[in-house]
C-alpha cells in the first residue's frame, strides 16, 4: 500500500530513507504548482524562482500543454521508433521550421541530447571532415555543466562531478569559458571536430560571458571547418530574453541542443536540431531512444512552444529581467557582492557576513515565500517561470530584499 503524505517531515523522511542521498533539496515539500506559484504539503504558498532550473518557462501546469498531454494519454503514448505514429511527424515539422533547421532527431533528457550532439559531431568528422578514426576531438570550455553521464563528466572541471567515477571518456580538450586566445590556440589543432559551449553558464552561476564571445567563437569554428555546437537546454526557449541565447549575437550553431521547457515541464523532452549535411551523417541503428519522440512528447513540445509565441515569453523575459538586474543591483545590502543575467536567468553573488552565506539566505527567502537554490555555495540562481507578472515580480524581490536584510 503506497504510504500517503500528510506532513512535509514524513515526505522528506521517506526520500531519506529510501531514495539514493544524490541530492540536497532545500526542506520544503511541494505539493501543487500554478503559474510562477508552488504549494508545500501544509498549504503555504511559494513565488517559484527556481522553475526547475528553466523547466517550468511558461509557468507550472499550464492548461495548453497539459491539456495536450492528457488528449494524448487517452489516445496513444508509446510506440517507440520501430513504427510510425500520427503525432511525431506534425511535430518534427513544427520544431525544424519553429527553429530554422532540417532536421530534428528526439530525445528524452538534456543529457542524453548532449551525447547525441557529440556523437553526431564525431559522425561528422569522420564522414564529412575526413578525420581519422577515433581521433576526433571536441573542445569544451571550463566551468561547464552538460549533464552527468560518464562521457559528460568526462569533460567536467568540477570534482564534485568527476571525482570517484573515472576512468574517462577521451576526446575532449577543455579551455577557459570567455577566452577567445584560448579557443583560437585550441582550433589549431587538425583533428578538432567540434566546439560545445553554454550561451550563459548557468551552474556556473549564471556566467555570462563577454559581448562578442559567441560570435568571435562561431567564426573560429566556421575559419577551421568546426561545429559550432550550443548547449541551449537551460538558457533556450526564451529563458534569456531571446527565443536562444545564441539570438543575442545572431549565431545560429551547427547543432542546437534543446530541453527543460520544450515540454514546460511537463516530462522529460529534448531535441537535437541540424542540417541535413550533419543530421543524414547517422544512419539507421546508429542512434536512437525507445522513448525518444513518444506521442505524448510530440504533442506537448508543440503545445509548449505554442505558449511561448502565444504569450510573448520572449519579451517579457527580456522586460522583467531588467527590472530584476536594477532593482537588486541598487539594493543596498553588502553581502549583495554582483548581480548579473540576462532576461529573467539571474545571479545574485552574496558575500558571506556573520557566518551567514547564499544557503542562509535561501532557507530564509524560504520562511518569506520565495524558492531558489544556492550554487557553488555563494551564488544564487534566481530564474522564476516567465509568466510571472511585473506586480508579482516586484512582490517577490521585495520578499528577497526582506530576507537579506535580514542578515544585516
Amino acid at each position: 500500500m503506497v504510504e500517503k503524505i500528510t506532513t512535509s517531515q514524513q515526505a522528506m523522511d521517506l526520500e531519506d530513507k529510501y531514495g539514493a542521498h544524490n541530492y540536497h533539496p532545500l526542506g520544503v515539500v511541494l505539493t501543487k504548482g500554478k503559474g510562477p506559484y508552488m504549494w508545500d504539503v501544509e498549504g503555504k504558498k511559494y513565488f517559484d524562482f527556481l522553475s526547475a532550473y528553466s523547466s517550468v518557462n511558461q509557468g507550472h501546469c499550464h492548461p495548453k500543454i497539459v491539456g495536450a498531454m492528457l488528449d494524448q494519454a487517452q489516445k496513444l503514448t508509446l510506440t517507440s521508433r520501430a513504427f510510425y505514429n500520427d503525432c511525431l511527424g506534425p511535430y518534427e515539422k513544427y520544431v525544424t521550421e519553429f527553429f530554422g533547421y532540417d532536421k530534428v532527431l528526439p530525445m528524452n533528457s538534456g543529457a542524453e541530447a548532449d551525447e547525441t550532439a557529440l556523437k553526431m559531431c564525431r559522425k561528422w568528422a569522420y564522414i564529412k571532415k575526413g578525420l581519422p578514426e577515433n581521433q576526433a576531438k571536441i573542445i569544451v570550455c571550463d566551468g561547464n555543466f552538460h549533464g552527468r553521464t560518464i562521457t559528460i563528466i568526462s569533460m567536467s572541471t568540477d570534482p564534485d562531478a568527476f571525482g570517484g567515477f573515472g576512468p574517462f571518456t577521451p576526446g575532449f580538450m577543455k579551455v577557459p569559458y570567455n577566452d577567445i586566445a584560448a579557443l583560437e590556440k585550441a582550433l589549431e589543432d587538425p583533428n578538432v571536430a567540434g566546439f560545445l559551449v553554454e550561451p550563459i553558464q548557468g551552474e556556473a552561476g549564471v556566467y555570462v560571458p563577454d559581448d562578442g564571445y559567441l560570435k568571435k567563437s562561431f567564426d573560429l569554428c566556421k575559419a577551421h571547418n568546426v561545429l559550432f555546437i550550443a548547449d541551449e537546454v537551460q538558457t533556450g526557449i526564451a529563458r534569456t530574453g531571446k527565443m536562444l541565447a545564441c539570438d543575442h549575437e545572431d549565431v545560429r550553431p551547427d547543432i542546437l541542443i534543446l530541453g527543460k521547457a520544450l515540454s514546460g515541464g511537463t516530462m522529460p523532452v529534448s531535441a537535437v536540431l541540424a542540417d541535413d549535411d550533419i543530421m543524414l551523417c547517422i544512419k539507421p541503428g546508429e542512434h536512437g531512444s525507445t522513448f525518444g519522440g513518444n506521442p505524448i512528447a510530440a504533442r506537448v513540445a508543440i503545445a509548449a512552444l505554442e505558449v511561448v509565441k502565444e504569450e510573448q515569453l520572449t519579451e517579457k523575459a527580456a522586460y522583467l529581467g531588467e527590472i530584476f538586474r536594477n532593482e537588486m543591483s541598487n539594493f543596498n545590502n553588502d553581502m549583495v557582492e554582483q548581480v548579473r543575467g540576462k532576461g529573467l536567468l539571474n545571479a545574485v553573488i552574496i558575500r558571506p557576513k556573520n557566518g551567514k552565506e547564499a544557503w542562509d539566505v535561501c532557507e530564509k527567502m524560504k520562511e518569506l515565500g520565495v524558492l531558489a537554490k544556492p550554487t557553488h555555495q555563494h551564488i544564487i540562481r534566481f530564474a522564476p517561470p516567465l509568466v510571472i507578472t511585473e506586480e508579482e515580480l516586484r512582490e517577490a524581490i521585495g520578499l528577497i530584499k526582506e530576507a537579506i536584510n535580514f542578515f544585516n
